[in-house]
């Protein structure tokens, strides 16, 4: 790969879906650093990948294959870690920065939603849900609120994947059970909101809140990738209490002593837990302990329980 004509079927990742289609495009050799369009060739003698496609498909890449992605951060307490060079991704035989004609480097903030203006918040009250881990329920417990809210008689319901890694699954979902609009942090111009502490992330969470916070709605959820420790998460939070310190906070946490862990956290942030879901609800004896030592309901949302009280 030294530089040259991309055809318009190029297979794109799930993180390019706001870059829209280009019938003309060049890859050339350029560092590779977040956000930025890239043309990767998966080497031949290795084994077919597979990826989250644009339509939030699962698309297999085989040998030989140039596709397009972004190089990107990511750090996890349960799957793959990594970063990128100071220095970007250097080209060589399988990194590449995607230009125009023009030679204007590609980048997804380019694509990214414009600022909404802050002094526009329609005040639509919002549920947190937050998680002790990844894979713990947060999306879960998410989806059973929505339909609940929707049941009761809210017409618009927004939906924020505030922190973490982008995916178009999840966004399907929320979209699948009536949320009217969803949002995550490629709309705002990053592929995660990896890694921790970084700067800028003040500014990109207003951006956010400001966008979710003034569209009219009559409720808005915001889901937290990740753990609440990591992805920023700590960050976001404390943006979020200034614009809703009452926000309702669902806590997914595998077992009771990691709720007791999550509640006491959160409340030295000044957030309340309202209700406590995830495995450590999984069975009668889990629950129990769980709402004894946190003092905080508790239910399990996977088995369908009713949260009339809650929305």
């Amino acid at each position: 790969m030294k530089g040259g004509p991309l055809p318009a079927s190029v297979k794109r990742t799930s993180v390019l879906r706001r870059v829209p289609p280009f019938g003309n495009l060049r890859f050339a050799q350029a560092p590779g650093f977040e956000g930025c369009v890239c043309a990767f060739k998966l080497a031949p003698e290795t084994s077919p990948i597979i990826v989250e496609a644009v339509t939030g498909r699962s698309m297999t890449v085989v040998p030989g294959d140039v596709f397009l992605a972004t190089p990107g951060y990511r750090e996890s307490t349960r799957f793959a870690v990594g970063g990128i060079p100071k220095r970007g991704l250097i080209p060589g035989n399988n990194y590449w920065v995607l230009s125009e004609s023009d030679r204007q480097t590609l980048n997804i903030r380019d694509f990214a939603l414009p600022a909404a203006d802050r002094l526009s918040d329609y005040g639509a009250p919002v549920f947190l849900f937050l998680g002790t881990s990844a894979e713990i329920g947060k999306t879960t417990a998410g989806l059973t609120v929505l339909r609940a809210l929707l049941q009761k008689g809210h017409a618009t319901v927004i939906a924020l994947k505030a922190t973490g890694t982008s995916g178009i699954t999840e966004i399907a979902s929320y979209q699948d059970y009536g949320a009217a609009q969803v949002f995550d942090c490629v709309d705002f111009g990053l592929p995660t909101t990896y890694p921790s502490k970084r700067k800028g992330m003040a500014d990109l969470f207003e951006r956010v809140l400001d966008t979710c916070l003034s569209i009219p709605a009559e409720s808005v959820l915001i889901e937290c990738g990740g753990d609440m420790m990591g992805a920023n998460v700590p960050i976001f939070l404390k943006h979020l209490k200034r614009r809703r310190s009452r926000a309702k906070v669902i806590l997914a946490a595998a077992d009771a002593l990691g709720a007791l862990s999550g509640t006491r956290m959160l409340r030295e942030m000044g957030l309340s837990v309202s209700l406590i879901t995830g495995p450590c609800t999984d069975s009668p004896t889990l629950r129990q302990r769980t709402e004894a030592l946190c003092r905080t309901p508790a239910m399990n949302m996977a088995r369908g329980a009713s949260i009339g009280a809650l929305v």
